[in-house]
């Protein structure tokens, strides 16, 4: 039998490989940049994060699914610079304050579907999904006149189930690369660096509609933005029609070229 003596330093710097390499992890899935199913399940059937333009524009996105308190606000800001962007909206949260998805259409911001209920979609069935689509489509058409045409998984979670039957429902499934995750309420001086810092050419940025310092953050975000030259459009403006590819990184590419 032949005996193999690994030495003691070796061991300890095997040791501190797998360390580093559990902690850059830990640190991918905080952020929440990018989920890190992306990376690990290559052929897994993927949501658009981000989007390969040749200019500076990106997309910004907010949530709606609990408290309305800071809507009016978030929707000053945007008309005081003239921007669109898309609001994803869960269904219970529009039966309760109908009149701020009116609000919402009226200012000219798009609107998508963050499902009815606000359920771990991994756990339905297709129907199960699908009837969580078409309630909140539904509800939104009789507010404003309008079909929806994305869909956001509550919670960021998706599998390929989710992700097909969405798109057999005709919805492009979005998520996004840059967080500001003001849900958590770090403070406006930690969202707008959050934000700033990870931001680049075919970003979709996600906010929600009531978190706490957003109404703050969100002018020296946009300020800055438009200072650094980007252009900053709904996401259905941002994205591309098919036939397009998405990679392993959720980065959609239009086939055959890059040019809009």
């Amino acid at each position: 039998m032949k005996i193999i003596i690994i030495k003691r330093q070796v061991l300890i710097q095997i040791a501190i490989i797998l360390v580093l390499i559990a902690v850059t992890l830990l640190i991918l899935h905080q952020t929440g940049t990018i989920a890190l199913s992306v990376f690990f399940a290559p052929n897994k059937e993927l949501p658009i994060y981000s989007v390969d333009v040749p200019d500076k524009r990106i997309a910004i996105s907010f949530d709606a699914s609990w408290g309305a308190e800071q809507t009016d606000q978030l929707l000053k800001v945007l008309k005081e610079r003239n921007i669109k962007t898309t609001f994803f909206l869960v269904g219970i949260w529009i039966d309760k304050y109908p009149d701020k998805v009116k609000a919402i259409a009226n200012e000219g911001h798009e609107i998508g579907n963050h499902s009815n209920t606000h359920p771990h979609m991994n756990k339905l069935s297709e129907q199960q999904i699908r009837d969580e689509l078409d309630k909140v489509s539904q509800k939104i058409e009789a507010l404003t006149g309008k079909k929806t045409t994305l869909f956001r998984p509550p919670f960021g979670e998706y599998n390929d189930k989710v992700v097909r039957t969405a798109r057999a429902a005709g919805y492009e499934v979005i998520q996004w690369d840059v967080d500001s995750l003001d849900w958590k309420n770090y403070g406006v001086e930690d969202e707008v660096d959050r934000v700033l810092k990870k931001v680049r050419n075919g970003s979709i940025v996600l906010f929600h509609n009531d978190a706490e310092y957003t109404p703050q953050a969100l002018p020296i975000i946009l300020d800055k933005l438009i200072q650094d030259g980007y252009k900053i459009v709904p996401v259905s403006e941002l994205i591309y029609p098919p036939p397009y590819y998405i990679d392993h990184t959720g980065r959609q590419f239009k086939s055959g070229g890059t040019d809009k």
